[in-house]
């Protein structure tokens, strides 16, 4: 990182390296590096911005709102899932700045993966909402319960995916859900309306699903939203624990 002083005093632009990590499916991977120039509040998506408009036109990635809402632009920036467009390069030291897509998401181009697989895990689980024949059409959790303040804890996820990438048993067992997918089922287990808690616990229950999980946290160090699926996880296996004891979970 260099940085001056302009005639005038102030402080010029400072020039930065990213070290992007790109290539397609079935080609083989490769890092190029570009140097820019970036001020103080540069973030990670503004550089790639500008490497597109000024010196990459083919450089692929995903974003949308800019503005840390709807989790587009998810990314691996020096070794850890972060928001692009919430990540100051300022922030992350002044040696060069690598970028890669998230893990264990089939790659598309460059840092665009394919989703399809966070879809489908949140599938297994049963995580749309199947409300019981008599169920009322607004839940009655009471604001100030112990089950709103449980639901409020999990409910906000984005399906950013950066949870799914930092997992190490998703690397290792395609089968197993995930945390957002795990996260999901457990704020429907709160709902009172909900009536497909019988497939649910079929799942997990099983040996690909809470069972597997290590409890290693790296879900909830990531998420961008301050969710705390390791423990919508931990909470799980406590009503997993009653079901096989054959004791109905309490709702909150």
């Amino acid at each position: 990182m260099t940085m001056g002083h302009t005639s005038g005093g102030s402080i010029a632009p400072m020039t930065r390296t990213l070290r992007v990590l790109r290539g397609s499916a079935g080609t083989p991977e490769r890092v190029e590096e570009y140097r820019i120039g970036v001020g103080p509040d540069t973030t990670v998506l503004d550089a790639l911005v500008d490497v597109q408009r000024t010196q990459d036109p083919t450089l692929a990635f995903r974003y949308a709102c800019r503005v840390g809402m709807c989790g587009s632009c998810a990314m691996v920036v020096n070794g850890r899932e972060r928001w692009a467009c919430r990540t100051r390069l300022a922030a992350l030291g002044d040696g060069p700045v690598s970028v890669r897509p998230l893990y264990h998401f089939p790659l598309l181009r460059d840092l665009v993966v394919d989703m399809t697989p966070y879809v489908a895990k949140l599938g297994t689980v049963g995580a749309a909402f199947t409300p019981r024949p008599d169920a009322a059409r607004a839940a009655d959790v009471p604001s100030g319960s112990r089950a709103r303040r449980e639901i409020d804890a999990a409910i906000e996820c984005i399906g950013c995916g950066m949870c799914l990438s930092a997992c190490t048993i998703v690397a290792h067992n395609p089968r197993f859900p995930g945390p957002a997918a795990l996260n999901r089922a457990f704020t429907l287990e709160l709902d009172p309306r909900d009536d497909g808690q019988a497939a649910r616990w079929r799942v997990l229950l099983s040996d690909d699903a809470l069972a597997r999980c290590h409890g290693q946290g790296n879900c909830t160090e990531v998420c961008p939203m301050g969710l705390r699926p390791m423990r919508s996880i931990v909470r799980l296996r406590q009503r997993a624990a009653l079901r096989l004891l054959h004791l109905r979970p309490r709702r909150p």
